[in-house]
């Protein structure tokens, strides 16, 4: 059986086994000890909530408990770029004309920004290729949303996350080869290092601050300016779902879209309900019929110990009938209060 939970310091090893299948482009998850031990540590105590809400990193693990190996990890950033900068590129637009020669072009831009400093991030999201199945996927996603819906004043209004831009299947990236090589003149890889490592004050140094003409560019390097890696395109997907949309701006090194969403409008906000644990047998059997049987995301309600399934037991009128194996994955016991939301969009919200 898998379960969400929050990250504990005993996993650091398994953690930077995962870490070492990511490959390149993720900067917050590198197979790094001291890196990844570092932020572990802060994760722990973000849980304990021993430090202020805007430096928590809250990671979130999922483990096979049948074997106790951890078959993915995922994070939820506080707010980015208050401690070091957060720069992103904003897709402009500027307007050369002339009346008197009957000539008017609109040029797309590239702006250096650092407009999205102090947002709360979605990070950090691996699934091992073993347990790339059914639901999983879904369910690594999601948890953060679901965790956010039960701790909103946690986090700021805004909420983004960073997509992994396209790279070719050698790893190259045509972006990256088109533009930023000019300025740091180094390999992609030894850059992404740096950048994860909390290194950043060379792109301040090195990258030009006027705007950037996205038509003096090769054609390779437009054409995957917003696009998102092969194996990000599911993740893409999951979070649009949810509510994150894209609103312009890029990676400056692999020009991946940053999804956005209001924490307000969040699906997870509109559509999660509270429940109580109900004694299986009590709640009427009639709940699947009249709602309809669907995967539901469970969590319990513990910051400190946050705990997630995937459970078919569908609440009714503030009951949950959720069986006594998945009441010990979340670390709960009749009566007590439980987090849901349907793990797919609802076809028709009128139902």
């Amino acid at each position: 059986m898998l379960v969400v939970r929050a990250i504990k310091a005993e996993d650091l090893d398994a953690l930077y086994g995962m870490a070492s299948q990511v490959g390149s482009g993720m900067t917050t998850l590198k197979p790094d000890m001291k890196m990844l031990g570092d932020r572990v540590a802060v994760a722990v105590a973000s849980f304990a909530e021993t430090i202020a809400p805007a430096k928590r990193d809250y990671m979130f693990v999922m483990e096979d408990t049948d074997s106790g190996r951890l078959a993915g990890v995922c994070a939820i950033k506080g707010a980015v770029g208050l401690e070091e900068p957060f720069y992103n590129y904003r897709i402009g637009t500027l307007v050369h004309s002339s009346r008197e020669l009957d000539v008017f072009t609109r040029m797309e831009t590239l702006y250096l920004s650092n407009d999205l400093t102090g947002s709360t991030e979605l990070c950090s999201l691996f699934l091992h290729p073993d347990y790339r199945v059914g639901n999983n996927g879904k369910l690594l996603s999601k948890c953060r949303f679901l965790f956010i819906a039960q701790f909103p004043h946690l986090f700021t209004e805004k909420l983004i996350a960073e997509m992994r831009g396209f790279q070719e299947a050698d790893g190259r990236s045509p972006f990256y080869e088109g533009l930023g090589r000019h300025f740091f003149k180094m390999d992609f890889n030894h850059v992404d290092d740096l950048t994860a490592l909390g290194k950043k004050s060379f792109i301040a140094e090195l990258m030009p601050r006027q705007p950037l003409y996205v038509a003096y560019l090769p054609n390779e390097a437009q054409e995957v300016i917003g696009k998102v890696h092969v194996s990000t395109a599911p993740a893409r997907r999951l979070l649009e779902q949810e509510g994150m949309h894209f609103e312009g701006y890029v990676d400056i090194f692999d020009a991946g879209p940053v999804l956005q969403a209001r924490v307000s409008e969040l699906r997870a906000m509109r559509d999660s309900e509270l429940s109580n644990i109900g004694v299986v047998g009590q709640v009427e059997s009639s709940c699947a019929s009249e709602v309809g049987a669907e995967p539901t995301l469970v969590s319990n309600t513990d910051l400190k110990d946050f705990r997630m399934i995937l459970s078919q037991a569908v609440p009714l009128h503030g009951a949950l009938a959720l069986p006594e194996a998945e009441q010990e994955l979340l670390h709960c016991h009749p009566g007590d209060t439980v987090r849901t939301l349907p793990l797919n969009l609802r076809k028709n919200p009128h139902v």
